[in-house]
């Protein structure tokens, strides 16, 4: 779920709460799906990944579910769906008080720091604040939950405040605290990741768990210490960092089931009165919605699944040949003859009579950091539906999505060589009806550029440790965040073998990829985007591009002219 769909309040989802109310499966559908990664992200980060997550994130939307009926100003539903959230989170923890986590059950939890971490692809000080995370206390954690949400322009203070319990006055009082609390936190991870004797004499003696007594420990220690003190660069305060980081997405595996006190849908129709029979009713209808990798089906079970395939075999770190950044090309030039690029022939760029399809996107050289991109030209947007929703995850091969419209999409790619490297086989886009290009590249950095200050061999594609994700030859390097402008409808699939990688994707706006690329190093980024639309018919299109369907979209031939 993209800020979009949640920044502006409830308002926009009027129409759905209410349909919802009178019992449309379609709009229950459409609301659980639209709201389930706030829920997520609220809880998940309240308990740090904690085993019962999925409990707490079922509970409160059963709850929402079966309590939409007495919700009478559907404009404050995401306020009143928080409180809810909130509200098990304390219960969860009055139930949990004398029940401490075994050893065995806190090894099998999903960190959520990590979680947060890898999805989003966070780097430098902003992983450094997911990582903080872990040292703070229950009630600090979930302050944190909302207050994260809150700078990342998903909630307001006022809902921040409610879903506490609390007065605005109170919560800025509360966060300061916290955020206070954050810091030292912050000091804790980057001090551990440092060189200090005396720290790493500490350390010898602590079992690797963040806890309260060990965070007093490294903090007393950190204050008496020039070395741990001095951060060696500016520290940017957190609420600066969290600013745009989308939500982590729902993991694959994931599972809400919405029947009724244990009871199956149709038994709970029959002795439920009002809307909740409604609602019920619609549940034992056939399957409500199927998008990319998320259904509701009849009796209620939302799944977010779709089972890996085994893993092929890591590959060795790719040769200097193959991750090379290939010569400068200005939009008129083709490329330099060399035996790693692709035998198809690259197509001219000069001729502005060129239809639709035949300029091709052709490799290019990352632009030096402080060059700032060109204007990118603001074609029509009516908007873009997709069947992933505002926000799909595609993390294993076969999983698709179809786009459909006239507008923005972004593909946010996150490659995992720490999982499996190797050759990377390309995403397609298939069934292509109409025009899609290939319009910017944004994220502040592309996915070959340096990631780490102490590993020289370290970028987005891996390093000399884990392995590479290697392209095929001649294909574009990729950004963080890729932009693309649909106007009709196709398919995009995941074809990964070889290395591990995953793409979210978003229906966005011209507004944001602006803002994206125009994003540079003085704000964290590593570099401004870069921009490949010319606003015309010969702008370029992607290198894996057909409007046939193939039975393996994983055969799309490169540099496809469509």
């Amino acid at each position: 779920m993209t800020a979009e769909r949640t920044h502006v309040d409830g308002r926009q989802w009027r129409a759905t709460i209410a349909a919802a109310q009178a019992g449309d499966r379609r709009a229950l559908d459409e609301l659980v799906e639209g709201w389930l990664p706030l829920v997520y992200n609220i809880v998940g980060r309240a308990l740090n990944g904690h085993a019962d997550v999925d409990d707490v994130v079922q509970e409160t939307m059963l709850r929402a579910v079966d309590n939409l009926g007495t919700l009478r100003d559907p404009d404050s539903f995401r306020s009143w769906l928080v409180a809810i959230a909130m509200r098990q989170i304390r219960d969860r923890a009055r139930r949990r008080s004398a029940d401490r986590l075994t050893e065995d059950v806190a090894h099998e939890a999903a960190d959520f720091a990590e979680l947060t971490v890898l999805r989003l692809q966070l780097e430098g000080q902003r992983r450094e604040v997911a990582e903080a995370v872990r040292w703070l206390d229950d009630e600090d954690r979930q302050l944190l939950s909302l207050w994260w949400l809150e700078v990342a322009g998903e909630l307001t203070r006022r809902e921040l405040a409610a879903a506490v319990g609390i007065s605005r006055q109170h919560a800025a009082v509360r966060v300061q605290r916290m955020k206070a609390r954050l810091e030292t936190a912050r000091g804790i991870v980057r001090a551990l990741g440092g060189a200090c004797p005396e720290l790493r004499e500490l350390t010898g003696r602590w079992n690797g768990r963040p806890d309260s007594v060990w965070r007093k420990r490294f903090a007393r220690h950190i204050r008496g210490c020039a070395y741990c003190a001095a951060p060696g660069r500016a520290v940017v305060p957190a609420e600066r960092l969290l600013v745009g980081i989308a939500l982590v997405p729902v993991p694959v595996g994931f599972t809400l089931s919405l029947v009724f006190g244990g009871k199956t849908a149709v038994a709970a129709t029959a002795t439920t009165v009002g809307w909740s029979a409604k609602l019920l009713g619609a549940l034992t209808q056939p399957a409500v919605a199927v998008t990319a990798g998320a259904t509701l089906v009849a009796g209620g079970a939302y799944v977010v699944t779709q089972p890996p395939d085994a893993p092929p075999p890591r590959a060795a770190a790719p040769t200097a040949a193959s991750t090379a950044r290939p010569p400068a090309r200005t939009p008129s030039s083709s490329p330099a003859p060399s035996a790693s690029l692709s035998p198809s022939p690259s197509p001219t760029r000069t001729k502005k009579a060129d239809p639709y399809g035949t300029v091709v996107d052709a490799v290019d050289r990352a632009p030096d950091p402080d060059t700032e991109p060109a204007a990118l030209p603001h074609r029509p947007e009516s908007g873009v539906t997709s069947t992933g929703g505002a926000h799909a995850t595609m993390n294993h091969r076969g999983d698709s999505v179809t786009l459909q419209g006239e507008g923005y999409v972004l593909v946010r790619w996150q490659i995992s060589p720490q999982y499996r490297a190797g050759s990377l086989v390309m995403p397609a886009w298939t069934g292509l009806k109409g025009e899609l290009f290939h319009v910017a590249s944004g994220g502040g950095r592309r996915m070959d550029d340096p990631v780490s200050s102490t590993d020289p061999s370290a970028t987005g594609m891996g390093n000399s440790t884990t392995g590479y994700a290697v392209l095929p030859p001649g294909t574009q390097q990729m950004w963080q965040n890729e932009y693309f402008y649909v106007d009709g409808s196709v398919t995009l699939t995941v074809n990964e073998r070889g290395a591990d990688y995953g793409l979210n994707v978003f229906p966005t706006t011209w507004d944001k990829a602006e803002e994206d690329v125009r994003t540079g190093p003085l704000d964290g980024a590593k570099r401004y985007g870069l921009v490949r639309d010319n606003g015309k018919e010969t702008a370029p299109v992607p290198q894996y591009l057909t409007r046939k369907t193939p039975a393996d979209p994983a055969t799309v031939a490169q540099e496809s002219r469509v």
